[in-house]
């Protein structure tokens, strides 16, 4: 085997989360093997890509996607293959799925290992969450299994009642499990009561169509479940991790049970940092379908300036790729219609184009989008060795040009639908170069399919990794692993 690298990225300007430095990034064996003082010669390499004049970050990863996903009578149109490889021409190298019970009869664990076979297929790496809808004795044990293939946490829902959603009794029992486990909790809050009866008000007044999605999912429902949640991991003393917040009374909550020393997380998503309820007035409502719906432009500014002070740790996509004929068959009826949107291609120039609006005083450095973007992403979810530029880590990086911008036209992405909730908007910050696990998967001469490699990633101890990597904002705490 030869010594000389596969890769080098000479003379970009290197950004982590905890800061940045000019340097050649040297690739070996998929891998990251040193950073080199850009004022050095250029090591030699198998190939060099010259980045001057150019970023260099990790490659992104997105904590919440739903590939192949099941929604009563509705499938998304997506697999593996499609939705890694947009991810990848997105500047996502890692996402991370759910394996959701499809029905009654499927256990947790059968869901989780369902997904991982599917998964083989995928470009990019993978890992998983976990989902329980309902406690019975076999629960601890499946959760058992889980942490031992590297599941470390489980989503439940609040809300949905009849498929996914998960009852009290359930969510503090699974929430004392993964304490014993060392996992994550993940929760989709939203007040079911309160939803039930708002959505049943306006199908009485004849009100239901997707135009008057966001009348009935209340932000008061989403910050009620919010409160109501952190009580039970104040009381079960369970990390907990809020899946798209929508509004900055959701993420108050969270900051306050933070300096409380609770150990919770604010997860937003592209489309609540950028899109308002005034979609729903447009002449395709149905492209903004999803759960919590769009807020108020009042809501989404605040939402937005909560993002740029640091108070929100993760932007995730939520990916779900239903098409537009699926959206329009009940769009009549919001309580028949998929919900969902597409987004894991988009999610880094909607994200970085949000941060960096200066007009509004929002300006951030591209260190925070970093952290958002994939540093606090994969530090939370204790995945091992992504997330940050530093030796011993996997070899996942995007080199773009923060200035470069593109209009989004839904029909030239890679998401499998028929629409993007971005079409048509300016954004900045998108990828030029995507190397993932040291392969050189997009640059100026297109995608280069790498086939299935996609690894899936076992996950760390929720509070082991994060005992390990007490910042990963500073280069002392980038231990080689």
């Amino acid at each position: 085997m030869s010594d000389t690298p596969e890769l080098v990225i000479a003379f970009g300007t290197v950004v982590n989360s905890f800061g940045r430095r000019h340097a050649h990034v040297v690739v070996r064996e998929g891998r990251i093997d040193q950073l080199v003082d850009a004022s050095e010669p250029v090591p030699p390499a198998t190939r060099v890509i010259d980045a001057a004049g150019k970023l260099v970050i990790p490659g992104g990863v997105d904590g919440h996607c739903h590939v192949a996903q099941v929604t009563g009578r509705f499938r998304t149109l997506d697999d593996y293959r499609t939705t890694s490889t947009a991810a990848l021409w997105g500047g996502t190298t890692t996402i991370i799925d759910f394996g959701i019970p499809r029905d009654a009869q499927e256990t947790p664990l059968e869901a989780v290992l369902h997904k991982k076979e599917l998964a083989r297929d995928s470009r990019c790496d993978v890992a998983l969450h976990g989902s329980v809808v309902s406690w019975d004795e076999t629960v601890p044990w499946q959760l058992e299994q889980l942490a031992a293939e590297g599941v470390r946490s489980v989503k439940m829902y609040t809300t949905n009642r009849g498929s996914t959603m998960a009852d009290g009794d359930t969510i503090l029992k699974v929430m004392r499990e993964m304490v014993r486990l060392d996992g994550l909790t993940y929760i989709h809050a939203e007040h079911d009561p309160i939803i039930a009866d708002c959505t049943q008000q306006h199908a009485d007044d004849g009100r239901i169509g997707i135009q008057h999605l966001h009348r009935t999912r209340p932000e008061l429902a989403e910050e009620i479940s919010v409160k109501e949640t952190l009580a039970m991991a104040e009381y079960t003393k369970a990390p907990v991790y809020f899946v798209h917040q929508s509004t900055p009374g959701a993420v108050d909550l969270v900051t306050e049970a933070r300096r409380q020393g609770q150990e919770a997380y604010s997860e937003t998503c592209p489309h609540y940092i950028t899109l308002d309820d005034t979609v729903y007035g447009s002449a395709m409502p149905e492209w903004y379908a999803c759960c919590p719906p769009m807020r108020s432009p009042q809501t989404v500014a605040e939402l937005k300036d909560r993002l740029a002070a640091g108070a929100i740790h993760t932007v995730a996509s939520d990916h779900s790729c239903y098409d537009l004929s699926q959206k329009r068959e009940r769009s009549d009826d919001i309580r028949a219609m998929p919900h969902g949107l597409p987004g894991v291609e988009t999610r880094m120039p909607v994200t970085f184009t949000a941060m960096m609006d200066a007009a509004r005083g929002c300006e951030a450095r591209v260190e925070d989008f970093v952290e958002v973007f994939a540093a606090g992403p994969a530090r939370i979810n204790a995945l091992p060795r992504k997330g940050s530029i530093t030796p011993g880590f996997d070899a996942d990086l995007v080199i773009f040009d923060p200035a470069e911008e593109r209009t989004v036209a839904g029909n030239a992405l890679h998401m499998g639908t028929d629409f993007s909730p971005f079409d048509g908007r300016k954004l900045t910050g998108w990828p030029a170069v995507v190397v993932s696990a040291g392969r050189v998967v997009l640059d100026s001469d297109g995608f280069h399919d790498p086939g299935p490699v996609g690894r899936f990633v076992p996950r760390d101890g929720f509070r082991e990794h994060q005992a390990a990597n007490t910042s990963d904002r500073t280069p002392a705490a980038q231990a080689t692993s």
